[in-house]
Formats: structure tokens, sequence, C-alpha cells
């Protein structure tokens, strides 16, 4: 017995567009519309248009809301702004990542948690387990919106011609209610892209109208429908962690290099949130002898490296691939890998990779491969 895929409330436009799709996380998602580099190369020069509609969406609501996701995240979330956004984690008792998130606070006693969608209902499953003791409800959403993003340089210029919202004001990982081409949304400056851009909350009966509107205002500036594979190639680029591949259980974030994002400091709850004792010790092992590194690995060949794939130096592992594919705007293949300290400065001689039994060179360097102009 086999399970059907998700649907998006975009998934005829897509079909439409001779989208080739593809199952991710229990979705029917486009991969690619036409050429993926093309996609690529648009979003960094001028804008693409992308279905986001399987991420997860939950909300937590209540005079303890705050309390609730101080305790349930790694994150100070009491402390963001109302109208503002987080970059934040959830963790295990043992400190592994069970996933990373964006937190918006909606108003003072609303947030709204977003998911990957691989891991959504795991998400879901532990805040609500961890909110009995807090006067919080927690909201699975994931119903209530699609979710439509507008990437590239040419982006604030298209969704200004389709709002009055102050897009000017609205700074990065922020968000404000308003109308787009007549649609309420939730009008959000993140990405996943390393470009400027939006992502755009709305309910599922609206996001056709919007999808065409911001398709027939971005035609004269270049914009183009963009699937999942250019937006890893861009993620990867701007050396942005993919869950499954960067991040894992088998890691807490100070392995990952993200240790950044865990607030020992926060007051609420007493300062205790699940799994500080484990992270309290992973960041004492971190300072006191580096976990393997982070690094961006450049190819001096043309072959391209996977997740998995051995890094090597004198003959020696020295680390891994976590993800690996032909950049486009560098035009040579590129990879993430977690590496030895010792080899893990830019620079570095002597470092290749395992590329069914030949140890092709790569010059390490540091993340992110690219960074856009401002």
């Amino acid at each position: 017995m086999t399970n059907t895929p998700r649907l998006t409330a975009l998934d005829a436009v897509h079909r439409s567009l001779g989208a080739t799709m593809t199952d991710f996380a229990g979705w029917d998602m486009p991969l690619r519309y036409g050429s993926e580099r093309d996609e690529h190369n648009a979003v960094r020069t001028k804008a693409g248009l992308f279905d986001l509609s399987h991420m997860g969406e939950i909300t937590v609501t209540g005079p303890q809301a705050a309390d609730c996701l101080d305790f349930s995240l790694v994150g100070n979330i009491g402390g963001v702004a109302v109208g503002r956004a987080r970059y934040t984690m959830i963790c295990d008792e043992d400190g592994g990542i069970l996933d990373d998130l964006i937190v918006y606070r909606l108003g003072e006693t609303e947030y709204m948690v977003v998911a990957n969608a691989s891991n959504a209902q795991t998400v879901l499953d532990a805040i609500a387990a961890r909110a009995g003791e807090f006067d919080a409800e927690v909201r699975d959403d994931r119903d209530a919106y699609a979710l439509i993003a507008v990437q590239g340089p040419e982006s604030p210029g298209i969704l200004k011609s389709l709002t009055d919202a102050d897009l000017d004001g609205l700074k990065y990982y922020a968000g404000l209610p308003g109308t787009v081409a007549g649609v309420p949304a939730l009008i959000a400056r993140t990405g996943y892209t390393g470009e400027d851009g939006f992502e755009l909350f709305v309910a599922p009966q609206y996001a056709e109208k919007l999808w065409q509107a911001l398709t027939e205002a971005g035609a004269p500036v270049g914009l183009v429908p963009a699937g999942l594979s250019c937006r890893d190639t861009l993620r990867l680029e701007a050396g942005m962690p993919l869950y499954g591949h960067e991040l894992t259980t088998a890691l807490t974030p100070f392995d990952a290099g993200l240790g950044r994002v865990v607030k020992f400091e926060k007051t609420s709850n007493g300062g205790n949130f699940v799994g500080r004792a484990a992270l309290e010790a992973a960041a004492e092992r971190a300072a006191t002898n580096p976990p393997r590194k982070l690094v961006g690995l450049i190819a001096e060949g043309r072959r391209v490296p996977r997740a998995g794939f051995s890094v090597v130096a004198d003959g020696k592992v020295v680390g891994e691939v976590t993800s690996g594919a032909p950049s486009p705007t560098l035009g040579k293949p590129i990879a993430i890998a977690y590496v030895d300290a010792a080899h893990a400065e830019p620079g570095t001689s002597g470092v290749g990779v395992d590329i069914r039994g030949t140890h092709e060179p790569y010059e390490v360097v540091a993340l992110p491969f690219y960074k856009r102009q401002k």
C-alpha cells in the first residue's frame, strides 16, 4: 500500500506550467519548470516565484505562549518583538536537533512556528507535549496556509506594485499583515536563497489568485517560476543548512557550528528549557575540544561531490560531505562538509573528496560561497 502525496493549492498551476513534479516529504512538489540553471540565475539576477506550501505552520497562543516556546525551543522567543521573527531550533533532551525553525511573533500572545515539511509532525508533537504545564494552546495550522515566496533583487519592486504595505520599513526577519493583490497575507521578509525577498502566508483559496498576480507583475522584469531543485543550489551557495544534511538528531547546535542560536541567558522558566543540560555540556566540549567544523569546498575539477562522500587528506578520512552540487554562480562544483578542525582553515592544502575511489582536489573556503551585494 502506498501513501498518496499531498497536493498544494497550486498543484494545477504547476502542472499547467509543465513542471517536473517530485515527492518531497509526502508532498507532490515542483522540482523544476524547465532549466534549473536558468531558474537559479533568475533568482540571483532578477526574481523567482516559489510554492512553499509544504512547510509546516504551528500556532501557539495564550497568556503563557512565550514561556511555552522558551521552554520548548533553544532560543529566547519571549524577547522577540511583535512583528519580528527569529531563527531557532528545537532539540531533544540529549541536545540533538529535531528541526530548525523560524518563529514569528504575530501579537503579544500569538506566535507562528514554521517547521520543515519533513519534521512538521515531529515539531508539532514535541511542542504540544512540552506545553502541558503552560497556559497556552498549540494549534496545527498546516492546512490554514499556502506559502508563496518571491525572491531576488527585483522582488521588492514586484511586490510594491501589488501592495500598499510599508515594504521599505519591513526589516529582514520581520513580518506584517497586509493585502497583496487584494489577498490578505502575512508578508514576511525572510527566505532561503541568499537574496532579498518575501514569503507570503495566505489562505489556500487565495493562492492561485496571488500566484497569477505576482506572475503578471514580475513578467516585465524577468520573474520566473522556480522549483525545489534551484532552491537547493541557491541555499547551498548561501551556506544555509538543510535538515537531514547539515542538521540531524545526531548533532547538537554546537556540533553544527550554530551554537549562537542557543540562549542560555534567557530567564523565563527559571532559565530551564528542554535539552539545556546536554547543550551546556556540548558547549563546553566545543570550547575545549572543537568538533568537526562546517566548511565550504570548491572543486578544482568538474566532478560533483554528493552527501556522504568522504573528505580526505594525507590518505586519511578527515570529514564528510553533507551537501554538494554544481554552482551556477561560481561555475564550479561546490560542497558543504564537516571537516576535522586541523583541516578546516580556509586555504588548507592537500584536501580532497573521495569520488568513487578517486581523490579529487578541493579548496577549503569559509561559508557562504555567495553573499549578495546590499
